[in-house]
């Protein structure tokens, strides 16, 4: 759960957020989630919360029970989220070594991206990631969305072969060796006014001339941030955040 504050004139009053399977009238929370509110948190009768379905849908509303079962939520009809950004941003990320894949997920979380296409590529050093790694992930994705005021959790996809990425939409490919800006990109005609773009980044290797051709070859735009060469796991956040800062996120 994350605590959220909201101010009315000099008072300020907590707010919990928990993430729910389904929003209703009276909501029983269990498992993890609840364990956070009554044992972390320590919500009492009484208190504000406000719960959210991991899919833009949201809903305030009170703590009207707590006990070794769970913890019982009365809301109040559910809204859709006003925190999301007009332009659907998704990452498509090779394996990284680590858990700089974390490093990835919980900030572009925070600034808005829908979701994470895992992929492996040649030059990954990482080639697999367990179920258990991935599940991490998961709920690193969950508590960015909590923390940032979010309605929506992002889905992380397991990793598949580059061969086998299936890319959406308006792709652009990160890529120190473009010498086309992402500006210029996006700048035309014809990115203005999409809904939603995918972004590719490439491991620490970085991706192979072959793999940037064959996107491109697709319809891709490959674009370069600027003279510095980002690292593998601040190069998917830096483009994601420069899209979402210009569709008005």
């Amino acid at each position: 759960m994350q605590r959220a504050w909201s101010s009315s004139g000099s008072r300020v009053e907590r707010i919990d957020r928990v993430l729910v399977d389904e929003l209703g009238p009276d909501v029983l929370v269990t498992g993890q989630e609840a364990h956070h509110l009554r044992d972390v948190l320590r919500v009492v009768a009484g208190d504000t919360v406000e719960a959210f379905d991991g899919n833009g849908l949201q809903a305030r509303g009170v703590v009207v029970g707590v006990d070794r079962d769970g913890v019982t939520l009365e809301l109040g009809e559910p809204t859709r989220s006003t925190a999301e950004a007009p332009l659907a941003v998704t990452l498509a990320v090779a394996l990284l070594k680590g858990d700089k894949l974390t490093d990835v997920v919980r900030p572009a979380t925070e600034i808005g991206v829908v979701a994470f296409r895992l992929f492996v590529s040649t030059n990954c050093e990482a080639r697999d990631l367990s179920p258990v790694r991935l599940e991490r992930l998961r709920r690193v994705a969950q508590e960015a969305a909590r923390q940032s005021g979010r309605a929506v959790v992002p889905s992380v996809s397991e990793p598949v072969p580059f061969a086998d990425l299936v890319l959406d939409d308006a792709v652009l490919i990160g890529d120190p060796a473009a010498t086309t800006t992402l500006a210029a990109v996006t700048g035309t005609q014809a990115w203005r006014g999409l809904a939603a773009v995918t972004v590719v980044t490439g491991p620490e290797g970085g991706l192979t001339d072959a793999e940037v051709a064959a996107l491109v070859d697709a319809g891709a735009h490959a674009v370069t941030l600027g003279p510095r060469v980002l690292r593998a796991d601040t190069a998917p956040v830096a483009l994601a955040a420069t899209l979402l800062l210009q569709g008005g996120a």
